[in-house]
This record gives C-alpha cells, sequence and structure tokens, in this order.
C-alpha cells in the first residue's frame, strides 16, 4: 500500500515541476508595461473601470443623438407650420 501512495505523489510532484514555470507568471518582467499595470492591481478595478468608460462614452452619445434628433424634429415641424401659413395665405 506504500508504494502506491509514493508513486501517486510523486506523479503530482512531476506535474508541479513540469507546470511550475507557467503557473508562477514567468515572464511577467518582460511583458508591456499595460499587462504589469493591470497583473499589479486586482482584476476586478480594471474590469470595473472598463466598463464605467463604456457606458459613460454610450450615456454621451445616447445624449447627443438626442439633442440632434430633436433639432431636426424641431425644424420639421417650423417647416411643416411654414408650409401650412402659405397654403391658406393663397387660399
Amino acid at each position: 500500500m506504500k508504494f502506491v501512495q509514493d508513486t501517486a505523489s510523486t506523479a503530482v510532484d512531476t506535474l508541479t515541476q513540469s507546470y511550475a514555470d507557467r503557473w508562477d507568471g514567468a515572464g511577467a518582467e518582460e511583458s508591456s508595461a499595460f499587462i504589469q499595470f493591470m497583473s499589479s492591481n486586482d482584476l476586478i478595478y480594471v474590469v470595473l473601470g472598463v466598463s464605467l468608460i463604456i457606458w459613460f462614452v454610450l450615456m454621451f452619445v445616447m445624449i447627443r443623438v438626442d439633442r440632434k434628433v430633436s433639432g431636426l424634429e424641431e425644424k420639421l415641424e417650423a417647416a411643416n407650420r411654414s408650409e401650412e401659413s402659405t397654403a391658406t395665405d393663397s387660399d
């Protein structure tokens, strides 16, 4: 029974040794500044920041589009009123 336990622990140690450099984050020192920044902070704050930026940009775009559409609606209403007034004046 002792032989089976030794074999199981040896297999685990072999896996740990072969993948240890990948799980330790080896090579992070040579990576870009953006990757170093993301790995130095908690990733949830980075995701939160990016999502907030996206939401603010979407809100800004929607407000601009709404203002432009409102302006076009006012111009159309004014043009319709002027057409109606010229049509009634000519009668």
